[in-house]
């Protein structure tokens, strides 16, 4: 059936059919009988699967990765679907409109996404607001908070705006990410070089250690870092005692494409996720493990589609697996459907 509908949806405008869709299921779900419905139909409903993590309780390894629910708005909707975790954001201090339109494209010959869309959101005042009526909810999803600087914002004066999201957002979210590995704001990757992470990270572990309740930080990195680079970020990761790493973000490598060459370039900039990803993404994930000595649990994300895909990343030394471009191409089902094959 969603094959059908895919294939429907897939004539418009990918950003317009994301907030169709989501607003349509958010009109579902107001009405009771219909949330029970879906619920039954999408939710997984074995226990053996729950990870305890962070010191959180995951009811299921399967989690929403940043960029979908950006602003917090669809977070009963996505609890109506199964999801473990759903990670909101990337959040900056001021509300940004983003890049220009056109800024998502589809490759369905690669089953993959392109995007650019540069950090487009409500502003932290405002995503904080709307997450403290969620916590009245005293709902069992976990929320992690995806953190972020504004375009404007020089690098030198970066670790400033890291610090604003992630004090406004103490209270409202379960752990942090912090994302220096999008490709679509200006400088942002050069954030992932050792000095400059440092003094993001160590400033962040500072103010974080001082509070009752430390809440766990997270590093999101990309899938075109060096062996070099890596070996900085376990580093790194050691010294200012992150909890966990997310790996990996988007890339811009745009070789072994399915989609034509022409059709590539006509595109343009933009981050690459999906398939394309998937094996780049695993061997971070592999190699991130083996140099950590599996000290440091990783989230596992890049062209995660099935029960299968989830597996391999599991076995690579991941603890928990996000998915984005997969939840497009897979539907409402994907998390049932992952979870039941890690179940049977």
């Amino acid at each position: 059936m969603y094959t059908i509908i895919r294939s429907i949806l897939f004539w418009f405008s990918p950003e317009k059919v994301h907030y169709f869709s989501m607003n349509w299921l958010k009109y579902a779900c107001n009405i009771g009988i219909v949330k029970t419905i879906i619920q039954h139909q999408f939710q997984p409903n074995n226990t053996s699967i729950q990870q305890e993590l962070f010191g959180l309780n995951f009811k299921n390894p399967v989690g929403l990765g940043a960029g979908f629910d950006k602003n917090a708005k669809y977070l009963n909707e996505l609890e109506a679907l199964g999801f473990g975790f759903v990670e909101i954001g990337t959040v900056t201090p001021k509300p940004q409109i983003g890049n220009d339109l056109p800024r998502l494209f589809r490759l369905p010959k690669d089953r993959a996404l392109i995007n650019r869309m540069g950090f487009n959101n409500d502003g932290v005042a405002v995503i904080k607001n709307r997450l403290s009526q969620w916590k009245k909810r005293n709902s069992s999803l976990i929320i992690g908070g995806n953190i972020g600087k504004n375009k404007v914002t020089e690098n030198d004066d970066a670790w400033k705006d890291y610090e604003i999201c992630f004090t406004e957002l103490f209270d409202v979210v379960d752990y942090f990410v912090v994302n220096v590995s999008s490709p679509n704001t200006p400088g942002l990757r050069a954030l992932q070089e050792k000095d400059s992470l440092r003094k993001i990270l160590g400033n962040l572990q500072r103010i974080n250690q001082s509070k009752q309740q430390p809440k766990p930080l997270l590093l999101k990195i990309a899938p075109d870092l060096t062996t070099e680079q890596l070996n900085d970020i376990v580093d790194l990761a050691f010294e200012v005692q992150l909890d966990g790493l997310v790996a990996t973000n988007t890339t811009i490598d745009r070789s072994n494409l399915k989609t034509t060459k022409s059709t590539v370039e006509a595109i343009g900039m933009g981050g690459l996720s999906g398939k394309p990803v998937q094996k780049r993404s695993t061997k971070v994930v592999a190699y991130l493990a083996e140099k950590t000595n599996g000290k440091i649990p990783i989230i596992a994300s890049g062209g995660i589609e099935t029960g299968v895909d989830a597996k391999e990343k599991l076995q690579a030394g991941a603890s928990l697996v996000q998915v984005w471009t997969g939840f497009v191409y897979q539907g409402p089902a994907i998390v049932k459907n992952i979870c039941n094959y890690l179940v049977n």
